[in-house]
């Protein structure tokens, strides 16, 4: 298929990139390019896909013709967390919700007959301990997890015999990709083991979360490409692995078993985070197949631990703006780079 992946340089849009290329679709991507500057260094990346047809534009201000000839659009692009949620909550319901509909919109006009959107398990918010599915009640707890849901409802309103949008609801990101990001849980525990001999939480630790990996969730979205539309129209998907559901201290327990003399420290023991889900995976598996992933935690973790290894990094660079996205845009927009609204200054 010819198709358009909006944020595509992103750290989920690299690995969505290769494994359409690799499956034979045609690609072109989109993306206001940000975090150009967040390269992990001596990361292995495939040129072919650094170097597909692309134009450096905001979704906020794209036009129809921009979406003219493709058969598909993978929609990444957006803010991709609760910190960047929370940076501005009206900013962040303008390009997750407003400008996703928009798109869509566009999108429908244009011709394209498949859409997939990038929404997330965190619409869920405070899910309590028992496993729940695509059916359970949606408590959303931030700016960004209102914000998704907001986006599947106005979207799912277009879909119709001409328009197949379909949501991805990703689980909690990790792993390893040429533009990585540390302000996920994953990430970030394994990072200050490495770099610290210190597991540091920053809450107590009892949360659940749905952990998947960034290649798992990339081969999700690509395999919606190959679904019959008439199955997966105005669908929610959770991208998650039933088994793959942590607490928060289970993540830390499994990194510091892979290091000697590693500890586990809380650096606020009390902070407990409202935002807690277990949630299942298998309408996903349903739908394509029990082969969707390959990944599970403790070999996602052991695969980060070699390579922080290999690249050494120091928790400034980790916690500071050259891998955490708030922090990044907060330094642009301090040098004058981009304004309070991410538009180019």
């Amino acid at each position: 298929m010819r198709t358009l992946v909006t944020g595509h340089k992103g750290y989920l849009g690299y690995h969505v990139v290769a494994d359409l290329l690799a499956a034979g679709h045609g690609v072109r991507g989109i993306d206001a390019d940000w975090f150009r500057a967040c390269d992990f260094p001596n990361y292995p990346s495939d040129q072919a896909v650094r170097a597909i047809p692309a134009i450096t534009k905001d979704i906020r201000v794209l036009e129809e013709r921009d979406l003219e000839g493709f058969d598909a659009v993978i929609h990444l692009a957006g803010l991709s967390n609760d910190p960047l949620g929370d940076l501005d909550p009206e900013l962040t319901f303008e390009i997750n919700h407003k400008a996703s509909v928009r798109l869509a919109r566009q999108a429908k006009s244009a011709g394209v007959s498949r859409m997939v959107l990038a929404s997330s398990c965190s619409v869920y918010g405070a899910g309590g301990e028992d496993m729940i599915d695509e059916n359970a009640l949606l408590r959303p707890q931030t700016p960004y997890a209102r914000s998704k849901l907001n986006m599947e409802t106005d979207i799912a309103s277009l879909a119709g015999a001409g328009f197949c949008p379909v949501f991805l609801r990703g689980g909690t990101i990790y792993g390893l990709s040429p533009r990585i990001r540390f302000d996920l849980v994953v990430n970030n525990l394994t990072a200050w083991a490495t770099a610290t001999g210190r597991v540091l939480l920053k809450s107590d630790g009892r949360a659940w979360r749905p952990l998947t990996h960034v290649r798992d969730m990339a081969s999700a979205f690509a395999a919606m490409l190959e679904q019959p539309l008439g199955k997966i129209r105005g669908q929610a998907y959770n991208v998650a692995i039933t088994s793959q559901n942590f607490r928060i201290v289970e993540i830390a327990r499994l990194i510091a078993a892979h290091l000697p003399e590693c500890r586990i420290e809380f650096q606020r023991a009390g902070n407990r985070d409202t935002r807690n889900y277990r949630v299942s995976g298998e309408k996903l598996t349903r739908q394509l197949g029990a082969g969707w992933h390959r990944f599970d935690l403790e070999a996602g973790v052991v695969e980060l631990l070699g390579e922080l290894a290999r690249t050494k990094i120091a928790p400034d660079d980790f916690e500071g703006p050259r891998f955490q996205r708030l922090a990044h845009l907060q330094k642009l927009m301090e040098q004058g780079k981009l304004d309070r609204k991410l538009f180019p200054a």
